[in-house]
């Protein structure tokens, strides 16, 4: 194999199939990129068993091949190379050695057959629909916030993706849940997207799509089956196991009959509660609100530094009462509202609180109160 390529588009494409692979690897092979020249297109793949990525990147081919070379390693060195160097990669004679050259600099790294590189099983997938990258970016951007990191509980360590119909309109929705705070998101369901499984896409899945999206606002083509998911983007290819469970039936914890409503200013809201809980213990983060009609009183007190509190004007007319949240869940959600304002529908200080965006009605956040 021998390829010259522009230092950039190296670069770039390093940058995203060299994130799949983990640091620490027992299969010597796994912490390989694979390389494969042809027709004018140099092709890259990682892979960690669970998630492959693939991606296509233009390069003049002196002579077509393939090899697998350290995937950090290989980044880290285009990373180092001046702006605007020309790259050759090419094999040694021998297949043991990927030679890397970019004017009076050049590397010789240890690499393993293309034979050795595990390809992940092409499954039949038998739904596809395509949606806008905004809209799958609002989707994982205002839920993956409350995916739990809790390994017991497996299948709540993804986003819940699913299609449904629910008062006469066709949906996807995703949701997301650690069983302290919950994020749904919806938006119309997409055109091919009703014969949809019910889907848990995992965490690592989530943030590689995440920084895709980041680069990608064109349309994204997804394929779906049982066990798979497939994210097509211009020139680069996600597939990625889903996770085997079952999701628990997040309906049951979302209020329907809280009849307290409380209005604030989201903004002055969360920087109140970000100034009252710097005392607060790394362990418990409890902030307690106070509330009365029209006003709210925010109070952190810790035992081992003291106290703090302070208050806001609020929209508020129901009686008196007083709850506790964890500071850091409430400035997680009030970081997704997109409206200057937030509404909390509180039922009492041991239930589940409800909180809306008045910009975006398609997403609710449900928070579990603290003893406080």
């Amino acid at each position: 194999m021998k390829t010259i390529i522009e230092r950039s588009d190296l670069l770039k494409a390093l940058n995203h199939v060299q994130s799949v692979v983990e640091r620490r690897n027992t299969i010597p092979i796994l912490s390989n990129v694979l390389l494969e020249a042809d027709n004018g297109v140099l092709g890259l793949t990682a892979t960690d068993l669970e998630i492959e990525m693939r991606e296509r990147v233009d390069a003049e081919v002196v002579q077509p091949g393939a090899i697998t070379a350290p995937a950090h390693m290989l980044y880290d060195i285009v990373r180092k190379l001046p702006d605007g160097a020309q790259v050759e990669l090419a094999t040694d004679e021998s297949g043991a050695r990927l030679n890397l050259t970019a004017g009076k600099s050049s590397f010789a790294l240890q690499a393993l057959p293309r034979e050795d590189f595990p390809a992940m099983a092409q499954d039949e997938m038998p739904v596809a629909f395509a949606l806008p990258g905004g809209d799958l970016r609002r989707l994982i951007d205002k839920t993956r916030f409350a995916i739990s990191v809790e390994e017991t509980r497996y299948y709540l360590n993804g986003i819940y993706l699913h299609a449904l119909e629910e008062d006469g309109s066709a949906l996807l929705r995703a949701v997301a849940t650690d069983g302290h705070r919950l994020a749904r998101v919806q938006m119309a369901r997409p055109v091919g997207a009703e014969a949809m499984p019910a889907i848990i896409i995992p965490r690592k899945t989530v943030g590689e799509v995440q920084k895709l999206l980041e680069e990608e606002d064109g349309e994204v083509s997804l394929q779906v089956s049982d066990t798979k998911i497939n994210f097509a983007f211009s020139n680069i290819v996600l597939t990625s196991k889903l996770i085997d469970g079952k999701f628990p039936d997040y309906t049951r914890v979302i209020p329907s009959d809280n009849d307290k409503l409380l209005t604030v200013d989201a903004k002055s809201f969360a920087q109140s509660v970000d100034r009252v809980s710097a005392i607060s213990s790394e362990k418990s983060r409890a902030v307690k609100l106070e509330l009365a009609p029209d006003s709210l009183a925010l109070s952190v007190s810790n035992p081992d530094s003291g106290s703090a509190s302070d208050e806001l004007s609020v929209s508020y007319a129901a009686e008196a009462m007083e709850i506790g949240f964890n500071a850091r869940y409430l400035m997680d959600i009030t970081a997704q509202l997109d409206g200057e304002v937030a509404t909390f529908e509180l039922a009492d200080s041991g239930s589940p609180t409800l909180v809306r965006d008045d910009k975006d009605t398609d997403a609710l956040y449900v928070l579990m109160p603290m003893r406080v």
